[in-house]
């Protein structure tokens, strides 16, 4: 038998209110083709780390405290002198989250970190890339309540991919709104 306690709120919705949608309005032959989110992956942009020093650290603890994984450094991979770049230099983190940390994640975001956002409309449905995966991004970090803001040194932004198994936007779409994703209205 297999213990309910451990399984993320988000998958018990998605399982129970999302795949028997999903599978009565796209007419799929199995529960095994119904699309779902495969991962979640974070990105912060770091710029200013080119002329200053601690600014990685800083933004990593950051993320490391929104989705509960430690970073991974991104390196650029050629050098720039405009920028006065050069190759190696960190220039920015990623997280990439699977499984249980994903639904988690995905469940502070929608129903937590979204709503602490000023004037708040809704999420672009027009992210879409044609695959059914989408990208949202955030201006500032301190929109989540793991944070803060006496511990951030300033205030950026990120992006957040959701990379899903459903083959066009419209099935991307619907899984993410069934899901909660809160989407302007038309």
């Amino acid at each position: 038998m297999v213990s309910t306690a451990n399984i993320p709120r988000m998958l018990k919705q998605y399982k129970e209110d999302a795949v028997p949608v999903l599978l009565r309005e796209f007419g799929y032959q199995n529960s095994m083709e119904v699309p779902t989110i495969s991962k979640i992956s974070v990105n912060i942009g770091l710029g200013e780390a080119v002329t200053s020093s601690g600014v990685i650290e800083s933004a990593s603890e950051d993320l490391m405290a929104i989705t509960g994984q430690r970073p991974f450094v991104r390196r650029a991979r050629e050098s720039i002198s405009n920028f006065k770049l050069r190759e190696g230099m960190p220039i920015g983190l990623a997280v990439t989250l699977r499984r249980n940390r994903m639904w988690e994640f995905y469940d502070r975001l929608v129903n937590s970190s979204m709503p602490r956002i000023r004037d708040f409309r809704g999420c672009s449905d027009r992210a879409f890339d044609g695959r059914g995966n989408y990208s949202l991004g955030i201006s500032e970090q301190l929109i989540f309540p793991e944070l803060n803001f006496e511990d951030v040194d300033r205030v950026r932004g990120l992006q957040v991919n959701f990379v899903t198994s459903a083959k066009t936007d419209e099935e991307g779409r619907r899984l993410l709104a069934l899901l909660g994703m809160p989407f302007q209205r038309r």
